[in-house]
């Protein structure tokens, strides 16, 4: 699954463009690597994500296409560093 796609379906961050927008701008690492938006996102992948100031990492869970808001944090854990 694309990397935009995936932060958008998981809700991690609110739009697909904005997600887009992100990972262009060199705010977002997969596995320690800069990420563009078509990167292909797998189970277990760490993602580094930066808003402003404070960054975020989670480990990928499962991908899905389709995914309602209740069972959206189920794609993902969040990471303590």
């Amino acid at each position: 699954m694309r990397l935009d796609k995936y932060l958008k379906v998981s809700r991690i961050v609110k739009r697909r463009t904005v997600a887009n927008e992100m990972a262009s701008a060199g705010r977002v690492e997969v596995n320690g690597k800069r990420a563009k938006p078509g990167t292909d996102i797998k189970v277990g992948d760490i993602l580094d994500i930066g808003y402003g100031q404070k960054r975020t990492r989670v480990r990928v869970i499962e991908t899905r296409e389709h995914v309602r808001k209740e069972e959206a944090e189920s794609l993902y854990e969040v990471l303590d560093d």
